[in-house]
């Protein structure tokens, strides 16, 4: 049937049924603005899909009926049709609660994982599996919460760093304000005795100021060398060196200091030991080691360095000492630790020398520890360098390398 032959067999004029379409058009308009506006009030979003779904069914069962009955519908015809339209209303109920089960599960996951992400749970799984836009928020959600567990790792390595390295400054302050106040009194109290000419052997006074002066000297150079090394910018010219060298001109720097106690440096050096490094650096770390050993052994002992070269070249620095106390093996490559209380530089020196040695072996990917007795042992291990050998006057010369020392 033609659209013309509706409008001749319809109860009203054409205008009417214009007017009448246009009508439920704006009611239809006006309905979906409503639904837009009060359906984000309710409580879930199945009870919105519910409402829309409902709403919209009502809404085209009226406009069906309202245009059947102005146009070709008589009074049974039109009771049947809104008997089916009936029906169809829980069919749709039951349709929409079906269907949006597994969403209205889903969206409960999310808000129970932002609850406690809101609570402070960062490491969160919200296990939905959905391609929706449900499915990239769980997603999403998921995301951030492992990335603020791993902001939350990081302040709490950030506060415990900043909580060491206050700690670590205000020992520091501490410990330098304590080393250069004692030489100080001691040069303002020899200066005065001088100055007023209260100083019974005034050359005596001269060398105690001497020795007060070389240990500043040396503090202060321990300490520029320490955060030079700790900065990464001490100076180094990386090159194959024979170790055992190095061992044997420290030991004869030393000797005439382990003199004067009658002590014998006894070194043990295997034939070649190569290594890639800095031989000012590692010099300055033997004589330490050596220094420290001499310093806390027994007048007329020894001090054996032995040297063993194979898979890694290692130094023994080996003394008759009483060894170090159980309590200070653990800190005793930290600055300004000392094994005697009393800070007494005569044998403790500057609490710097371990961990000088500590930062540069550590510079040479080496490492260096403290083994048990009898008496002190420290020991330094040190990679092999593996570099071709250029015979010379002397009989052998490691050629020199051009890896960086890390």
């Amino acid at each position: 049937m033609t659209f013309d032959a509706l409008l001749e067999t319809s109860r009203v004029l054409p205008a009417m049924v214009a007017a009448v379409a246009a009508g439920l058009l704006a009611l239809t308009l006006l309905t979906g603005l409503l639904l837009r506006y009060f359906a984000q009030y309710l409580s879930s979003l199945r009870s919105q899909i519910l409402v829309i779904s409902l709403v919209s069914l009502g809404t085209g069962a009226l406009v069906t009926v309202a245009l059947s009955w102005l146009m070709i519908v008589d009074g049974d015809t039109l009771e049947k049709v809104i008997s089916v339209i009936s029906l169809m209303v829980p069919l749709v109920v039951v349709l929409v609660l079906m269907a949006t089960g597994p969403m209205g599960r889903d969206v409960l996951k999310l808000e129970r994982a932002l609850n406690r992400l809101e609570s402070g749970e960062h490491g969160i799984r919200v296990d939905v599996q959905r391609s929706d836009e449900i499915g990239r928020v769980s997603s999403a959600m998921e995301s951030l919460g492992h990335q603020l567990e791993m902001v939350e790792r990081l302040r709490a390595a950030t506060d415990a760093e900043r909580h060491r390295l206050d700690t670590e400054r205000r020992y520091l302050l501490s410990s330098v304000s304590h080393d250069l106040r004692t030489p100080l009194a001691a040069m303002q109290a020899a200066v005065e005795a001088l100055r007023d000419g209260m100083a019974p052997d005034p050359q005596r006074y001269l060398h105690s100021m001497a020795c007060d002066v070389d240990a500043l000297t040396t503090l202060v150079d321990d300490l520029f060398y320490l955060a030079q090394v700790d900065s990464g910018r001490m100076e180094t010219e990386p090159e194959v060196l024979d170790f055992s060298e190095l061992v044997d001109e420290a030991a004869e720097a030393l000797q005439p200091v382990a003199d004067h106690r009658a002590i014998r440096i006894l070194p043990r050096t295997a034939v070649a030991a190569p290594v890639l490094g800095n031989a000012a650096a590692l010099g300055r770390v033997i004589r330490n080691l050596l220094d420290n050993a001499i310093r806390h052994s027994p007048d007329g002992s020894n001090v054996d360095l032995l040297v063993e070269s194979g898979d890694a070249i290692t130094l023994h620095v080996l003394d008759e000492g009483p060894g170090f106390p159980a309590e200070f093996v653990e800190r005793a490559f930290e600055r300004f630790s000392r094994a005697e209380e009393s800070r007494n530089r005569s044998l403790g020196g500057s609490g710097l020398g371990l961990a000088i040695a500590k930062s540069v072996v550590a510079a040479h990917n080496g490492r260096i520890f403290i083994s048990a007795g009898p008496g002190g042992r420290v020991s330094v291990v040190l990679p092999t360098c593996v570099a071709p050998v250029v015979p010379n006057d002397d009989g052998f010369a490691y050629a020199v390398g051009s890896l960086p020392i890390t």
